[in-house]
């Protein structure tokens, strides 16, 4: 069976996003079709574009990103997936190298998603309440049966499916999204 290239198993690969400017590269590449100029991706990073050829090179050496030719736009750069594809983790349970190197990305996704947070929080403008909210931070906990948890990833996919969408409809915001779904396992109580 062909390996799908968008799929990160491989810890060396995984250990590649554990910078969060590695992550965001990624990501905004992503949110601007898969392909762009190192412009356009420091743009919406809202950085200098000299400031992220030292994560690119990590990125092409490591397999994850490759740099095309330069047609009159600077360097220009696209994920390894597929067209129409993003990049996903595959996570291998256990003491596995796989996933101390997941963990470490998760770490990188949480620092990215409070910095968002308090940069929005800092805005006076930033809508927080109704349905054009853009801020939100909430934590839940509590019981899901199969078909509620089948429910809850169907919904997670399609809140996916909305911000992943290429390139930038006209009076679109760049938004994102980080939340962690993770069971829970009862402690049982002291005595």
């Amino acid at each position: 069976m062909a390996r799908n290239p968008a799929v990160i198993q491989r810890p060396v690969e995984i250990k590649l996003l554990a910078s969060p400017v590695r992550q965001e590269i990624v990501d905004t590449l992503e949110a601007l079709g898969g392909n762009a100029a190192v412009a356009a991706i420091a743009a919406a990073l809202g950085r200098p574009s000299d400031g992220l050829y030292y994560h690119l090179r990590i990125l092409v050496k490591g397999g994850l990103l490759e740099e095309l030719p330069d047609e009159g736009e600077g360097r220009r750069y696209r994920t390894r997936a597929r067209r129409a594809e993003r990049l996903r983790l595959r996570y291998e349970p256990g003491k596995t190298p796989n996933a101390r190197a997941v963990t470490r990305v998760i770490g990188g996704m949480l620092r990215i998603a409070r910095r968002d947070f308090e940069a929005a929080l800092a805005d006076p403008e930033v809508v927080t309440e109704g349905p054009h909210r853009a801020l939100h931070a909430a934590r839940a906990k509590g019981w899901v049966s199969p078909s509620d948890l089948a429910e809850l990833n169907r919904l997670q996919a399609r809140a996916f499916a909305l911000l992943r969408r290429n390139r930038k409809p006209r009076g679109a915001q760049l938004m994102s999204l980080t939340w962690v779904l993770a069971p829970v396992q009862a402690r049982p109580s002291r005595r």
